[in-house]
């Protein structure tokens, strides 16, 4: 198989099968992270909670909307840092700066959005409850 200067030969071509095949990468993916991340796995769970709480505490379709995407952002946050941390480990788990300081950021970034995550739900419950004012 001959292939051109900067293409993967893994790479798939299009069509049908090519989204078969990334749905099955895709469940793949999650059912690692519900395997072999604890933090994911309680997430998700906080997610069971959190998602028929959303369509309770929004009084419309953009707060909901906003409610569900910030718990969205903190899963995928979440498995973009345990993608990072399985790359970082499979090249070495002996200590290293730079694989310490790329597993720090993605830690960094999960936190980020919980934080961003909490403050979005506190608002959206200050102005419901009218806590201020």
């Amino acid at each position: 198989m001959n292939t051109p200067p900067g293409h993967s030969p893994f790479k798939s071509k299009g069509g049908l099968q090519r989204v078969a095949r990334a749905l099955q990468y895709s469940l793949q993916g999650l059912r690692a992270a519900f395997k072999h991340e604890a933090a994911f796995r309680q997430e998700a769970a906080l997610a069971v909670v959190m998602v028929p709480a959303a369509f309770w505490l929004g009084r419309d379709l953009l707060e909901i909307i906003v409610l569900l995407a910030t718990i969205v952002l903190v899963l995928v946050t979440e498995l973009l840092n345990s993608a990072v941390e399985a790359v970082a480990d499979a090249l070495t788990v002996e200590p290293h700066p730079l694989i310490g300081r790329a597993k720090d950021i993605g830690s960094a970034a999960v936190m980020v959005m919980l934080m961003f995550a909490g403050i979005v739900w506190f608002a959206v419950a200050a102005d419901r409850w009218n806590w201020f004012g």
